[in-house]
């Protein structure tokens, strides 16, 4: 089955992706960083549209599927301890990112797709004491009444990355859906890693240094924070967007050196993107655009979940694609 879909918060492209080994075909997207629009562009030959929140949804062409990463920094713990730190509004209450959801829920309202696919950090469930949460899932499901199902999925053992993210899938109509069991795939952090490395990676003296000493100064204050040197036996940490500004929370060993960061050629695998994709920005914000991204096989494993249950139901409209 082909179907149109409408790729919004697309980022380098992720769900695209993996939307797109589902038997979509990408009809809109909307992304607002210009170096994540470059990625895009080099990779997929378009440019995706500007800020959501100035985008007509009589400008987007009808489709069948949208799909939506909306920024998780108001509602990840690292983006709630900041901004409790700052004084800030974290959620809903962030003046910015944490509105967006409801642009989504504009779009979906305006258009009536027949499914819609949404990822967003795993504390989004708890934010707020759930409310944050119960908010979008009435917004979704009371609200515009769709069918909505929601779980907590770990990207491990299908990528060598602890990375748990919340998926949150709805359908005009009941839909007979399930999400998928993660499959094994490459799960140890040593199968990923590029066989001959700058030594621009390795970190350092006055860097590794400086990672040494923060460290023991948090735990003398018994707290867990610092670097992390990692085994190539098992998984990597979750990959962060802030993975650019040391690598602290991914390390790598190197016998006789000082630990050295993974390459962007590394995170992009540690994502499941395939050595295909092009890599067009500098190193730091090529760590971002990986660090903001999906984990492509396990969205693609969500999406097939979907396109079965479209298909097991009763038949859309005409005319989409179909």
């Amino acid at each position: 089955m082909s179907f149109g879909f409408c790729d919004l918060f697309a980022g380098i492209g992720g769900m695209r992706l993996a939307l797109e080994s589902a038997g979509g075909i990408c009809v809109f997207s909307s992304e607002w960083d210009k170096w994540a629009q470059r990625t895009y562009q080099a990779n997929f030959g378009d440019v995706p549209a500007g800020d959501v929140t100035k985008i007509d949804a009589r400008d987007i062409p009808d489709f069948r599927v949208l799909s939506a990463g909306f920024p998780c920094q108001p509602f990840s713990l690292a983006g709630v301890s900041k901004r409790i730190s700052q004084g800030r509004s974290s959620g809903f209450g962030d003046p910015t990112q944490g509105t967006l959801f409801f642009d989504v829920k504009r779009i979906i309202a305006a258009k009536r797709p027949d499914a819609f696919l949404l990822e967003n950090v795993k504390n989004l469930k708890a934010h707020d004491c759930g409310n944050t949460f119960r908010v979008i899932m009435s917004s979704l499901g009371g609200d515009l009444g769709y069918d909505v199902h929601h779980a907590v999925l770990d990207s491990y053992p299908l990528v060598p990355q602890r990375r748990e993210r919340i998926f949150i899938v709805g359908f005009r109509r009941p839909a007979r859906f399930s999400f998928p069991e993660v499959p094994r795939g490459v799960t140890a952090l040593g199968d990923i890693l590029e066989a001959d490395v700058p030594d621009k990676y390795t970190l350092t003296e006055g860097t590794w240094n400086c990672m040494v000493r923060h460290a023991e100064r948090h735990a003398a204050k018994g707290n867990g924070f610092g670097y992390w040197i990692a085994s190539l036996d098992g998984p990597a940490r979750t990959l962060l967007a802030r993975y650019y500004k040391d690598g602290a929370p991914v390390l790598i060993p190197q016998e006789g050196r000082r630990p050295r960061r993974l390459t962007p050629r590394e995170c992009a695998r540690l994502m499941g993107f395939d050595d295909s994709f092009k890599i067009v920005c500098g190193d730091p914000k090529a760590y971002k655009q990986f660090g903001n991204s999906v984990v492509v096989p396990l969205v693609s494993l969500v999406a097939k979940a979907m396109v079965s249950a479209m298909e097991s139901g009763d038949r859309p409209e005409p005319g989409l694609f179909d």
